[in-house]
């Protein structure tokens, strides 16, 4: 409701400022002038003379009108009294023509004529618009606008809750609720030009309300306020500051179409986002500077201004300084992007807002934590989202000594390939790390896409491990230590049992050395099957995987559009390394393996059989739905 409000606000001194004519004193041609006015209607202006200024005259002017009005006859005379023009209103002094108030080419007494026309003119509407007839029809006259009004109103208001409705619909589209957006915006602002039009109307059917609706607008209309050479009403600033608005929103429109459709000849994102905050700062402050000069102010005066704030950021403004040039290193550099998930110093979390003085970062938490942009120049950003989001995490388990290595290994793989969010491609994979104090140590490294789940995804995949070594009867070992024991006793006691038992040292150690050198180490080698690891493409079902990509939850396949040409059923190549990142599992590299495949098998190739399978804005065609 605030909201409306003030765009209500706004519209209305808009719409008073666009209409109704100069009220206020101002500057014309160099002189000082001021209206004169009846009942809320402009009839002439004055301007300075001699000790007199052009407001003082054009108030005792519009006194002294305002209290004949309700006099009857009115008689406006001109008359010359000692070598001056003036103009008497029933035998009394209401003007005297000056030379300040004629423009050249234009006699006194030509320019003492056309007043007194004005005020008979204006007086005799006066007299008029009092009469008990004129104020019954405008009474009718004005009920009939708030009524058709009224039901334009409830048009408008029931079609405004038609498109919400749709808009909720969870069956409609972005672009479509975007256009539904705007569309309910444009009906809102029917609605406020509409009741404003209306009380500006029906204000001006009589002339106390017309009179109130001058004074008003008048507050807003006169020149108060200092701004360079000149002095500037509120409106006037109202009116500057909407220019800038519609300004910066006109830039903002061709700087976004200037970036989609111009510098898509660049292939680099960051070089295109780059260019048009350059292009939109550069237009808006050329459009700026046309602007003011525009209105009339001296650009050269703002170097007063513009020296303090240089002063204030050489003694206190440093760091506001330093973080908002470091946002605009970041806004050309791109380091970091809204969405990527970064860690910087002791803080993790996803970019959700990039500001001119500093960055907000979401933490796992959903804390919300405001870093200043000097931060991401002067330290190390570890940014899991850059380029390729895939990104590769360690899993660390320990087993008990005596269980099989290649047990071990299939019951980590298999807990790896059971998770649906760890990609395929990479495979997972399983390294023996070392022999521990207690325990052997496994690192487990797989894949993921969202590295911001990756804390997630590592506890799943510990529930998922502890049951598959449970499945295995693979233990997980507590820590031991070997405690030795030296004692003359007991050693002699020691020697004495093994002498009576027949066992040797050798056998005491459990191997001896002829059965350590009999080992063959490259069959216990060949006993790890290490064919896991491997991405071993030329087995995909290329039949079906084409058939997949074709179906309707394949790639987009349609008309497109190049230049001058259209390409018939033909999809881009990002889209279909996208979809196959997705359907498959697989990261950016392996996805563009994949795609390479049908290819070098005949089902697709590029429309002009020029380029390989490349993640890039190519066009790309099934030799099946060749036309």
């Amino acid at each position: 409701m605030l909201k409306r409000l003030i765009v209500l606000g706004f519209l209305m001194l808009g719409l008073l400022g666009f209409t109704t004519p100069v009220l206020a004193q101002m500057q014309t041609d160099g002189r000082e002038t001021a209206p004169v006015v009846l009942d809320g209607r402009f009839v002439l202006e004055v301007s300075s003379s001699g000790n007199f200024s052009a407001e003082e005259r054009a108030d005792r002017a519009n006194q002294i009108l305002q209290n004949t009005v309700t006099e009857s006859p009115h008689t406006v005379r001109i008359v010359t009294l000692n070598g001056s023009t003036t103009l008497r209103l029933n035998d009394v002094h209401l003007l005297t023509v000056t030379e300040g108030d004629i423009m050249p080419g234009i006699e006194i007494e030509e320019q003492a004529r056309a007043w007194k026309r004005s005020i008979e003119t204006a007086l005799e509407r006066a007299e008029r618009e009092r009469t008990p007839e004129y104020v019954r029809r405008s009474i009718q006259t004005a009920i009939r606008i708030l009524v058709i009004a009224a039901v334009v109103q409830i048009a408008l208001f029931l079609l405004q809750r038609g498109l919400l409705r749709r808009q909720h619909r969870p069956s409609i589209s972005a672009i479509q609720r975007k256009r539904q957006q705007v569309l309910r915006l444009l009906l809102n602002s029917l609605q406020n030009v509409l009741w404003l039009g209306v009380a500006y109307f029906v204000t001006g059917l009589f002339p106390v309300t017309r009179s109130v609706r001058y004074r008003v607008v008048s507050t807003f209309t006169e020149p108060i306020i200092p701004f360079g050479d000149r002095y500037c009403s509120i409106l006037d600033l109202l009116l500057l500051l909407a220019a800038i608005v519609a300004l910066w929103v006109l830039v903002g429109w061709f700087a976004n179409w200037f970036k989609s459709q111009i510098l898509q000849i660049a292939d680099d994102r960051n070089v295109r986002d780059a260019l048009g905050v350059l292009v939109r700062a550069g237009l808006t402050f050329i459009g700026i500077l046309a602007i003011l000069q525009s209105w009339g102010i001296d650009i050269a005066s703002l170097a007063v201004l513009a020296s303090a704030v240089g002063v204030g950021v050489g003694f206190g403004l440093q760091n506001i300084a330093n973080n908002f040039i470091s946002g605009i290193i970041i806004a050309f550099n791109r380091p970091i992007q809204v969405g990527d998930f970064i860690q910087i110093g002791d803080l993790v979390g996803t970019v959700e807002r990039i500001g001119s003085r500093s960055t907000e970062l979401v933490t796992l938490d959903q804390l919300s934590i405001i870093v200043p942009n000097s931060r991401f120049l002067e330290q190390e950003i570890v940014n899991w989202s850059h380029g390729n989001p895939v990104s590769r995490f360690r899993v660390p388990v320990g087993v008990a000594y005596g269980s099989k290595v290649p047990l071990v290994r299939k019951a980590l793989l298999e807990a790896a390939r059971s998770h649906p969010e760890i990609l395929r491609y990479p495979a997972p994979q399983v390294w023996f790390q070392e022999f521990g104090d207690s325990s052997l140590n496994f690192d487990l490294f797989v894949w993921i896409r969202e590295p911001q789940k990756q804390f997630k995804y590592r506890s799943e995949l510990n529930y998922r491990i502890h049951a598959s070594l449970a499945k295995y009867r693979i233990e997980i070992p507590f820590p031991q230590r070997d405690l030795h024991l030296k004692s003359p006793k007991l050693d002699r006691a020691v020697s004495a049992w093994i002498d009576r038992s027949g066992l040797t040292d050798l056998d005491v150690d459990g191997e001896t050395p002829s059965t350590l050198e009999t080992i063959d180490f490259d069959r216990a080698e060949s006993l790890l099957d290490f064919s896991d690891d491997r991405c071993d493409l030329e087995s995909l079902d290329l039949d079906d995987l084409a058939r997949k990509m074709r179906g309707s939850d394949g790639v987009e396949i349609k008309n497109r559009r190049f230049g001058l040409r259209t390409y018939p059923n033909a999809f881009v190549g990002t889209d279909a390394v996208e979809w196959l990142m997705r359907t498959q599992k697989a990261s950016l590299k392996v996805a563009i393996q994949l795609g390479q495949l049908p290819i070098d098998r005949g089902i697709i190739h590029h429309v002009h059989d020029e380029h390989d399978f490349k993640n890039e804005r190519l066009f790309y065609r099934f030799y099946k739905d060749e036309s």
